[in-house]
């Protein structure tokens, strides 16, 4: 679980982890036929003058090319997820981006393999890109559990949706008491400074309530 983690002055929680109605076509009524006045007969049919020119036989109709059928238009692709982080020791999570929430909380998904991404893109100029997961979650042990026992110099390759890799080193391994994250966050999670990858998840001691864990363990790693 991942239980009340913070970016900057937010507290980030959720680190703990009918039917139409046919009708006939109306009647069209020709208009402009004269019809013959009440009482009066009705003019004698007069045969028709015989003729010996033979009929022409009916000219053969041109047909016109029918318009080709419109193509039906290309649904927009599904969209992707922005791809995978592999630790240093094997471990991957799928990376799901998300958005803080109305409380400056960073959700967190249920899923086990899965890491919430928030912040910089993998290209950006700077920021961090913070990635945070469960370290366990209904008895399993996730990915991110392995954050407590990387190794500066290790290396964190994420692969993004198109398939290219970006690689980074760990480059700093700290353990922070919950109460004193709040005071750090702008400076680890903050979007100024030189870009890097920050991994969070929580572990120590288990102290139960809102806090979970009592601790959380943050990993920093900058472009190899």
């Amino acid at each position: 679980m991942l239980v009340g983690f913070a970016l900057g002055a937010a507290t980030v929680v959720g680190l703990q982890l009918g039917s139409s109605v046919v009708t006939s076509p109306p009647v069209a009524v020709v208009a402009g036929t004269a019809l013959p006045a009440a009482g009066a007969a009705a003019p004698a049919a007069r045969p028709a003058a015989p003729t010996s020119t033979p009929p022409r036989p009916p000219t053969p109709a041109t047909s016109t090319p029918a318009a080709p059928a419109a193509q039906p238009s290309t649904a927009p692709p599904a969209p992707q997820q922005p791809g995978t982080v592999r630790l240093p020791a094997g471990g991957t999570a799928t990376l799901v981006r998300k958005d803080l929430g109305p409380g400056g909380e960073l959700p967190v998904p249920d899923n086990l393999g899965q890491a919430t991404w928030w912040g910089a893109e993998l290209d950006a100029a700077g920021g961090a890109s913070v990635f945070a997961g469960h370290v366990n979650w209904r008895g399993a042990t996730g990915p991110f559990a392995e954050l407590w026992s990387a190794r500066i110099g290790a290396e964190v390759t994420i692969v993004d949706n198109a398939g290219k890799t970006w690689r980074y080193r760990i480059s700093q391994l700290l353990t922070v008491h919950k109460n004193d994250l709040p005071a750090q966050a702008d400076d680890l999670f903050g979007q100024s400074g030189p870009h890097r990858v920050v991994l969070a998840t929580c572990g120590g001691r288990w102290v139960g309530g809102s806090d979970g864990y009592e601790e959380n363990r943050i990993v920093i790693a900058e472009p190899a």
